[in-house]
């Protein structure tokens, strides 16, 4: 019996029972708000207070104390989704999905995310491993206390949660990790283009040009090697993942430039929006520790927030951490690959993956000097690796020296701009763009992580998969911390990130050729600059701002074919006056979306071929050249004719006008941006499935769109719903170092991860109308209106 069947059997059968008078006992697994409970584990009493949005406020006398209430408070709301988040990790995913989730779990157990997490857990400093541990204890103590019944999810798959490890916690974060970051695939891609898409080394540097600015690269010519990698049948293996679609801004502004004369800091963090959201507000104070922001459910500390002295705020730099080595096989010996000293034999470890339904499933794992060998991922892609290859991936998420944690909790005691640098220094994966203000007047910057060295001789420079058995493609070791990007009050009295190049002309280490589109960083340059002195309501109005520069770039070279579209007079009139405002409520947008999106289509797919759905995306560096010069990837070469980009932009407009006829009527004045583009906040694993993805996610018309600073992102190789809202700002946050108890914060959907709750969704439409709540650290403030207050007691 499939897990799906299971989960019908069981959604009716609690359906029976709620019409049956069963309504009290299921919401007896919403958490108990007020009380005395007896745990074992704590050293002293922790009381937990619940504001009026559920916000846990955690009072405790050690910080281990702290630790251990977050993860009782986090077992309390977010269940589920922790469990889910670690058996990903571990790849564990098919002992509660059955075989669905046996791909994932191939893939993870290769990558070996759950062995390097276990490994890291050792080399902490003794205060982290201690936080770890009391917060693993918190999250059992509740396993072992609960009265009521499980979270829904646990019903529906007849599915129990084992106690919580240390392991779990640094897990999640490596995987957060992996989310932000693509470049591998990528690498992947540009591979199958040369092999299977036959396209020459030419093409395939204008299918991903560089960063504005920057000088093309020119790849040397290795197709002839990919032709003997099993490269479809890996593509094919692979789980979905990352589509570079991670973005975020962030800036901070000195108080030479506030109207309150001290720093104010924003950030704005953009991931798949997911239901529950991937972030929970907490707020922690212990002997030493006073500290109030976002968590990730399954880490024992603030991730993005302040404390009494200090804020931060992340954005993703995008660096390429991750590269492909193509490993030659020792034609002596197939359990040893060459290095340039010679062969050396495979690590091998045995994987036993065991599939609720289902017979287990063994996967031996290979390990090189490199990282594991991903071409093992699946049986056909084995098969056909057993000639002279293999493909193994290096990442510096896989290190049994890890110590990101350690900077997390760090981070979260400093107080100073010296004490932040110095957790920093323990910051590893992912690469961020941290801005950071405090009370004393002082603005900084710091992009912490460990970044390869590659030779001067590596002429691929993390483009494309390279030879192994070469020396000059090995990393030479990792980017001295102190010649990272920072800066520490600039002259110019503001720092602002937004996944664009950061670093300047002549910066002398590699970081990254993958750099996002400029778009949103010029429009918070645009609008940082428009005003002499800046206050919390004007970065309320620059977070929410939805002007798209991409659009307002691309209509001077696009509105020309429109004299000879044959499209209705309103269509050409809309695209001659629109302001580039993605507003939900405005037909503009959505006829833009969707010209564009036929464009990329027309412009692309006759070269590439099968491989174009893997490629397609809304790529405006690729776009932007096309129609400013390369103009040949305009003429059809399925065609006898030459046709020129005027036309090919013409029949764009028609074939999208079209189309939203057919979808939303005739009338264009009546189409609406926010009717195909919704904010949609998926259930995992639910969201994908009948009835339960109806009752689980969230949906609501937003505005905005991939490159607006309220960023909206849609994936027009959707080909059933290419402009819904999947990817945005997972957080909102606004720091007034003045007054920091009036800074202000949002989330996508609800403190809960309840289903029954009513805070599964409560700050949802406030999300997307911009609208915030304020999280103070006074006491008195935070009991007003509170839900309630637990007490946890040592036994």
């Amino acid at each position: 019996m499939t897990w799906l069947l299971r989960g019908l059997i069981g959604l009716i059968a609690i359906i029976v029972i709620v019409l049956g008078g069963g309504y009290v006992w299921l919401r007896g697994s919403l958490p108990e708000l007020s009380g005395k409970i007896a745990v074992a584990g704590l050293n002293g009493r922790v009381e937990i207070v619940r504001d009026r949005h559920a916000v846990p406020h955690i009072y405790a006398a050690s910080v281990a104390d702290a630790a251990f209430g977050l993860g009782y408070a986090h077992a309390q709301d977010r269940l589920w989704q922790m469990e889910m988040s670690r058996r990903v990790g571990a790849g564990r995913l098919s002992e509660v999905v059955g075989p669905p989730g046996l791909g994932i779990d191939r893939f993870l157990r290769t990558l070996s995310v759950y062995h390097f997490a276990e490994s890291a857990v050792a080399g902490l400093d003794g205060a982290t491993r201690t936080q770890l541990e009391a917060y693993a204890a918190g999250v059992n103590s509740f396993l072992e206390t609960r009265s009521g019944p499980l979270p829904p999810e646990f019903l529906i798959l007849g599915h129990a949660p084992e106690p919580w490890r240390p392991a779990d916690s640094l897990v999640w974060a490596k995987m957060m990790a992996w989310d932000l970051g693509a470049n591998w695939r990528n690498e992947l891609l540009r591979s199958r283009l040369a092999t299977k898409g036959k396209l020459t080394a030419r093409q395939i540097s204008e299918l991903y040009p560089p960063y504005p600015g920057d000088a093309p690269v020119a790849l040397p010519d290795l197709a002839e090697l990919y032709r003997k990698l099993p490269l479809e049948s890996l593509w094919a293996a692979l789980p979905s993942g990352p589509d570079r679609a991670n973005g975020s801004n962030n800036w901070v502004v000195s108080g030479q430039r506030t109207e309150s004369g001290k720093p104010l800091l924003a950030n704005d963090p953009h991931l798949g929006l997911s239901a529950p959201s991937v972030w929970y507000f907490a707020h922690l104070e212990a002997p030493g520790l006073k500290v109030i922001g976002t968590t990730l459910p399954g880490i024992p500390a603030v991730v993005l927030g302040r404390n009494e002295r200090i804020a931060w705020g992340f954005t993703n730099t995008g660096p390429d951490v991750q590269d492909l080595f193509i490993e030659k096989l020792d034609p002596q010996n197939p359990g040893a690959y060459l290095t340039p000293n010679g062969p050396r034999p495979f690590q091998v470890r045995r994987e036993v993956i065991k599939v609720k339904d289902a017979e287990p499933v063994t996967l031996d794992v290979r390990l090189t000097r490199h990282g594991p060998v991903i071409s093992d991922v699946s049986e056909q892609a084995a098969e056909v690796a057993s000639g002279p290859f293999v493909l193994a991936m290096a990442w510096t998420a896989l290190s049994a020296t890890d110590t990101t944690a350690q900077a997390l909790v760090r981070m979260n005691g400093a107080g100073n701009w010296s004490e932040f640098v110095a957790a920093l220094r323990h910051f590893q994966v992912p690469q961020q763009n941290i801005v950071y203000a405090d009370v004393d007047g002082n603005i900084g910057y710091y992009a912490p992580a460990r970044v390869p060295l590659r030779s001067p001789e590596n002429d691929v420079g993390g483009m494309m998969p390279v030879p192994g058995w070469q020396a000059k493609y090995d990393w030479q070791g990792f980017v001295p911390f102190e010649e990272l990007p920072q800066a520490f009050n600039p002259a110019r009295g503001h720092v602002a990130t937004a996944n664009h190049k950061i670093v300047p002309p002549g910066y002398r280490h590699f970081l990254t050729r993958e750099w996002a589109p400029p778009y949103r960083a010029r429009r918070i340059e645009e609008l940082l600059a428009a005003s002499e002195r800046h206050s919390i309501d004007s970065f309320q109005r620059l977070q929410m701002d939805d002007t798209s520069l991409l659009a307002r770039d691309f209509l001077p070279l696009m509105r020309p074919a429109l004299a000879q579209a044959k499209v209705a007079d309103q269509v050409k009139a809309m695209m001659a006056s629109w302001d580039g405002s993605m507003a939900h409520d405005r037909p503009e947008p959505l006829l833009f979306a969707a010209w564009y999106r036929e464009l990329t289509r027309l412009v692309a797919a006759d070269e590439l071929g099968e491989l174009f759905k893997d490629y397609w995306g809304q790529r405006p560096l690729f776009m932007m050249n096309v129609l400013s010069g390369q103009q040949h990837w305009c003429d059809d070469i399925t065609t006898p004719a030459a046709e020129s980009c005027t036309e090919i932009v013409a029949k764009a407009v028609e074939q999208a006008v079209a189309g939203l006829a057919e979808a939303w009527g005739d009338d264009p004045t009546a189409w609406r941006w926010g009717q195909a583009h919704q904010a949609h906040s998926a259930h995992r694993p639910f969201s994908k499935q009948p009835v339960l993805g109806d009752l689980f996610d969230l949906r609501l018309a937003n505005s905005g769109g991939t490159y607006t600073v309220n960023a909206a992102r849609y994936r027009i190789a959707n080909t059933e719903a290419p402009f819904d809202n999947y990817h945005g700002p997972s957080l909102r946050a606004i720091y007034d170092l003045s007054q920091p108890d009036r800074s202000l914060y949002i989330h996508t959907t609800g403190q809960s991860g309840n289903l029954l709750s009513p805070h599964y969704g409560d700050f949802a439409a406030r999300w997307r109308d911009g609208e915030f709540i304020a999280m103070t650290m006074q006491r008195n403030e935070i009991e007003a209106g509170a839900l309630g207050t637990l007490v946890l007691q040592p036994k």
